[in-house]
């Protein structure tokens, strides 16, 4: 760590705490401060010559009170006493005009997080401009060399962020976390006789050592775009469709919004009331690991201060827990599950078979490798996307496919999954392989 660094967190939780006595002695009954500092460099690259390079340094806190049942938050940048004095006021001030909620305050204080296991996520990378710009450089150019049809680049990025994020309530509950993202990625664009297209690749770690060799990631930019090249109309009709890998993570992220806290409490989910009940074909189990070394989402507490723990939300393909903080529990007359602010590195498990298995089983149908437009209501599961991806006949790629529709309902989607892929791609916070559902509306 950085010597400039070493005194970060402690001046931070420090900082924490005198806000929270102001919040006190302003009148505040309750109240809670989270606070992100990050540093970082990014560097972008484009037909061989450097073309931005960016430093950040950026600090904001984020300061909720509570007036009994009421509730006011504020933010800042400055961390000046006058600046957070008066940001204090303004959170007071907007909880004199809030309305009271008995659902409101903290979380129970016997809930806070008492251990924090090592998550090995910070892994500081101390590159310069220089070598930013070299891998960037050397990723774009093996873009550019794949193919002749290649003919120009949207660029390539190389980014590193390190953050130190505080948390800290009423309980005497306060804790820093320092964590490092680094990542690489390249766009390019080719054309034939019937247009052009983009397509891109990237590589993501907590530790520069778990990137991907930059030549590696710029062939695969390489060979996904030029894979979108020739795309040939198909039948409207319906068919089954295999999700790859990263619109699956997508795909299960609809589940998880449904099955979560504010989706549930303000009806706004297809899968009200479903605890105990079936949401996805047999066989496949949504579970969570908070914990897990080098996660992209490992944290020992939620946003609540709540200590995370392992568990499934999905299990066997029944509902066996929503996804909730302290608030939606309360509105809901559950426990918090500890998931204020989310889910911390979920996994899709399942007797998964190899993709091409999962090719020659579909026989006929689309392989989605890209998803454009919203298009999902999760109040009814309604689904219709615009997507991208091959044509897949007796099992085998004969062609790429574009601007097509793919629709059906949530429900009956994730009931209709027939299989998932061994090729989990672990660049994502919902980690999953391929994605076979049985039946969709492929409209031209």
């Amino acid at each position: 760590m950085p010597a400039a660094a070493d005194q970060t967190a402690p001046n931070l939780k420090s900082l924490v705490g005198q806000i929270l006595d102001e919040a006190h002695r302003c009148g505040a009954t309750a109240a809670e401060v989270a606070v992100g500092n990050t540093t970082g460099l990014s560097v972008g690259v484009r037909k061989g010559e450097l073309e931005t390079v960016e430093f950040n340094n950026d600090r904001g806190f984020g300061i909720t009170v509570y007036v009994g049942e009421r509730k006011g938050s504020a933010s800042t940048s400055d961390a000046s006493p006058d600046a957070v004095q008066t940001t204090v006021r303004q959170a007071l001030n907007i909880a004199k005009y809030t309305e009271a909620d008995p659902c409101n305050g903290l979380a129970d204080a016997d809930l806070m997080a008492h251990t924090f296991p090592n998550l090995d996520i910070d892994h500081p990378w101390t590159v310069d401009v220089e070598d930013a710009s070299r891998l960037a450089l050397d990723a774009e150019a093996a873009a550019l060399g794949v193919d002749k049809r290649i003919v120009n680049s949207e660029g390539a990025r190389l980014a590193t962020q390190r953050g130190c994020h505080v948390y800290g309530n009423s309980h005497g509950f306060v804790e820093a976390a320092w964590g490092t993202r680094h990542s690489l990625s390249c766009s390019v664009i080719a054309a034939d006789k019937d247009g052009m297209q983009s397509d891109y690749a990237f590589t993501i770690g907590r530790a520069a050592d778990d990137l991907e060799d930059a030549a590696a990631v710029g062939r695969e930019a390489g060979r996904r775009t030029i894979a979108r090249l020739g795309h040939r109309a198909v039948q409207t009709g319906q068919y089954p469709v295999l999700f790859d890998a990263p619109t699956a993570s997508g795909l299960f992220g609809h589940l998880l919004s449904a099955i979560s806290g504010a989706s549930l409490y303000r009806k706004e989910s297809y899968l009200l009331d479903s605890l105990g009940r079936q949401a996805t074909a047999p066989g496949i189990t949504l579970a969570e690991d908070p914990h897990r070394r080098k996660g992209f989402a490992s944290a020992a507490h939620d946003g609540d201060g709540v200590a995370t723990r392992a568990k499934a939300f999905v299990d066997d393909g029944v509902v066996k827990s929503y996804i909730l903080g302290s608030y939606s529990a309360r509105r809901l007359g559950l426990a918090t599950t500890g998931n204020a602010g989310g889910v911390f590195n979920l996994d899709v498990v399942t007797d998964a078979q190899p993709a091409t298995a999962l090719m020659q089983t579909m026989g006929t149908g689309l392989l989605v490798t890209s998803l454009m437009g919203q298009g999902v209501n999760l109040v009814t599961g309604d689904y219709s996307r615009a997507a991208a991806g091959m044509w897949i006949r007796n099992g085998e790629p004969v062609y790429p496919v574009d601007r097509i529709t793919i629709a059906s309902n949530l429900d009956a989607m994730f009931k209709g999954i027939v299989a998932c892929g061994d090729d989990i791609d672990n660049r994502h916070n919902i980690r999953t392989g391929s994605v076979l559902v049985g039946d969709m509306t492929i409209a031209a």
